[in-house]
């Protein structure tokens, strides 16, 4: 049985005091916490097998690089990739949206398009801002709704010969709405283009089924589903990593080097240059197996009550606005107060233990379109209970009266 307050215990930052409170944490979708097995794996990892890997026939690296593999074997299965070379160790999705529209610089020419949506965080818009500079290709964008919606009939009538690639997030950041990829996927692949999947935001929430999706690219970051920050996953069809040239040059992604040429090792080490981050690589596949076992269906079972009584309960206050009202949403509320700067009703509500996240949220585009300068969000994980949601509102309703 799902016991909230059992699994609190598996997160020792939880458990402190901030401002002489007890700590309220609501800014998961910047980075969830992490629990003791994450923690105390970090910690194995220095202190019995740190070596560098690939690399060594002595018995260390041996056992460095052996669970450094069988962490992207982990990953695989967890996303169900068919290969596990399908499957790249980066520093987080950043690094994943940039590999990828640094490869299509290869690919594209002028006139070629590119269509981003929206909902984009700014990682999933200036890269391809870039290639489209470096290629003269043209980037074209997917509406939204007041919703926080994407408008899939203005986006099918963008979808031309002319479209290579179509990169969209999972779920946004920003509003928590949850996009139709599926379908998004299926009518880019109707025209003959590739489809990059930003799932920074869904995998702490889900598990993405490649396979089953039929994207191209999928990436994702570590440290938003309980692993360490500098981790993240690149997931990539073979047939398309393989059109790509390497990311960066150096060490690990060379089969031989001489003055005169250099040639490529295979997948996944071509995309691998230099010495990874080893302990995240292989803590990350300790955080996938922590939530497999605490299982999704219950963590989005939790993640839905938060939800719904955060939102409930917040429009019972006057003057309170949600920004993003999609139909489909994770656990994220983007809220303002009438009259009231975010950052102003975020600074109080700081002052009362409760972390939030105020601004833009790296999506400038959504706050454009909403002609607001940014929102307060309250993003929950499974960890959080409704009795801290009561404390929010609590701090709200204290914010509303100092400020108005």
């Amino acid at each position: 049985m799902f016991d909230v307050h059992k699994i609190r215990e598996d997160f020792p930052i939880l458990n402190q005091q901030v401002y002489g409170k007890p700590l309220v944490y609501f800014d998961n979708a910047a980075t969830s916490q992490k629990p003791h097995v994450v923690i105390d794996s970090i910690s194995d990892y220095y202190q019995k097998i740190n070596a560098n890997i690939h690399r060594g026939v002595h018995k260390l690296s041996q056992v460095s690089t052996d669970a450094y593999e069988q962490s992207r074997e982990k990953i695989r299965s967890h996303i169900n990739a068919k290969h596990a070379y399908e499957v790249l160790f980066t520093s987080g999705t950043t690094m994943g949206v940039n590999l990828v529209a640094s490869g299509f610089t290869t690919l594209l020419k002028k006139g070629d398009e590119v269509i981003v949506s929206a909902l984009e965080h700014h990682s999933n818009i200036v890269p391809w801002q870039m290639l489209c500079e470096r290629t003269g290709a043209v980037l074209k964008v997917i509406p939204m709704n007041e919703s926080g919606e994407l408008k899939l009939d203005e986006f099918d009538g963008l979808l031309s010969d002319k479209t290579k690639i179509v990169t969209v997030n999972h779920i946004s950041n920003a509003l928590g709405t949850v996009n139709p990829i599926k379908y998004i996927i299926d009518k880019a692949h109707s025209f003959g283009a590739a489809v990059f999947i930003d799932g920074a935001q869904a995998v702490p929430h889900l598990v993405p089924d490649v396979r089953a999706l039929d994207c191209d690219f999928y990436a994702f970051s570590g440290h938003k589903m309980c692993g360490p920050t500098g981790s993240g996953i690149l997931y990539g069809k073979e047939e398309w990593l393989e059109k790509l040239p390497p990311y960066q040059g150096g060490g690990e992604m060379i089969k031989e080097v001489t003055f005169e040429k250099t040639t490529y090792a295979g997948l996944p080490h071509k995309f691998e240059a230099g010495t990874p981050n080893i302990e995240a690589g292989i803590v990350l596949g300790t955080a996938v197996d922590y939530l497999n076992s605490i299982g999704f269906e219950n963590i989005q079972a939790q993640e839905k009550k938060l939800l719904d009584y955060g939102t409930s309960e917040l429009l019972k206050i006057d003057g309170i606005k949600i920004v993003g009202t999609a139909k489909e949403k994770t656990s994220v509320i983007s809220f303002n107060i009438d009259g009231i700067h975010p950052y102003d009703a975020g600074t109080i509500i700081d002052k009362m233990a409760i972390a939030v996240r105020t601004g833009h949220h790296c999506a400038q585009p959504i706050m454009q379109f909403f002609d607001i300068p940014g929102t307060i969000r309250a993003s929950f994980a499974f960890y959080n209970t409704t009795e801290e949601i009561d404390r929010l509102i609590e701090a709200v309703i204290k914010a509303k009266t100092m400020l108005s």
